[in-house]
């Protein structure tokens, strides 16, 4: 039987690990608003970020960096987050997911970057972080596992008070970055579809490009890594918009019906490039059928041309006593000026018939 370390089952044990590879160190922002205005902290430490939390306003603390877990820890004790859900955190590993506890709803997602791992083949890579966002009453906590800037715009928006947005409740913050997200994920299917329509247009010219294979790999790598992150959330997104959930008002559902829209489209354009890589993958192998055909008839036309003179050449080449071109002085000529006349009334022949 398999030994099981008990003292390192997440089920039996309450220590926390970080299982990801960054190395930022763990920092946290606070962003408290109202209508009539907001305040932003900064700091390493929980317990100085924690005097500014205020139960009368919306209160956006984002979490940057893993690697301190048992600041997790405390974060997620004070907003009474279950210590399942502070695993799942900590693990960038976790499918993208959407769970509605009592208290707060958990939504686990992915950020796409867009990483060139080849300049000269024009290969681009993507780079998923993991997003852990907890939404409460009067609460938004975001993880991170770096320091990203992604969400910038949001800051600024409250900030300035953008379509109000402070005085709007915590759950419409939600919906704003999540838009943020789909916004992401659109220009990143966009642009996978539009370079799989660059290399459909390009085999259909029959290009002698041999870089097209690579390309529509790295192309399948970039649509397999969104499939993975997005796909879950066409199931998962409906647990957001349904009447039971008490943390999403009925004011705001229409927001969230507009991310869905945006989820939709993002479903469907990967659709449409799944079915183009599945035709430019049949495109690539025909095309390599058409250029070992066209090698093989070229192969073919030089085979047809000297063949009959090999033929001349081996009869010639016989050690009979008797063969009257071996003494007849124009012999030589003779035979030079039939190979030749042969070779091109083949060639002739083969050119009407378009095979050369």
């Amino acid at each position: 039987m398999e030994n099981i370390d008990l003292d390192n089952s997440s089920l039996l044990s309450d220590r926390l690990i970080y299982t990801g590879e960054s190395d930022t160190p763990t920092h946290l922002h606070l962003c408290t608003y109202n209508a009539q205005g907001e305040e932003n902290h900064s700091s390493k430490n929980f317990i100085n970020i924690s005097q500014y939390l205020n139960a009368n306003k919306v209160n956006w603390l984002q979490v940057h960096g893993m690697k301190d877990t048992e600041m997790i820890r405390e974060i997620c004790n004070y907003f009474k987050v279950e210590f399942l859900v502070v695993q799942d955190i900590l693990d960038p590993n976790q499918p993208t997911k959407i769970e509605v506890h009592d208290d707060y709803t958990v939504i686990i997602i992915k950020l796409f970057t867009r990483k060139t791992a080849d300049e000269e083949l024009e290969i681009i890579e993507l780079e998923q972080q993991q997003i852990c966002i907890i939404l409460g009453k009067n609460f938004v906590l975001t993880f991170l596992e770096e320091e990203t800037e992604f969400f910038c715009g949001v800051e600024k928006a409250i900030k300035r008070d953008v379509l109000k947005i402070r005085t709007r409740t915590s759950d419409y913050l939600l919906s704003v970055l999540l838009s943020g997200i789909m916004s992401n994920y659109i220009t990143i299917v966009n642009n996978i579809e539009d370079q799989l329509e660059e290399l459909e247009d390009e085999l259909l010219t029959l290009s002698n490009n041999q870089d097209i294979g690579i390309q529509i790999q790295g192309l399948r790598r970039q649509y397999m890594t969104v499939k993975k992150g997005v796909m879950p959330l066409k199931e998962q997104f409906s647990k957001l918009l349904r009447s039971e959930n008490s943390l999403i008002y009925r004011s705001n559902k229409a927001f969230y019906n507009d991310v869905n829209d945006h989820l939709q489209f993002v479903l469907q354009t990967m659709e449409i490039c799944r079915e183009t890589l599945s035709s430019l993958v049949d495109l690539y192998i025909s095309n390599n059928d058409i250029r070992r055909n066209e090698i093989m008839k070229r192969l073919t036309v030089v085979s047809t041309i000297f063949i009959p003179l090999t033929f001349l050449v081996g009869i010639w080449g016989m050690n009979f006593a008797i063969m009257p071109e071996l003494n007849w002085k124009y012999g030589y000529f003779l035979a030079w000026s039939i190979m030749i006349i042969t070779a091109v009334l083949i060639s002739i022949y083969l050119k009407r018939k378009k095979w050369l």
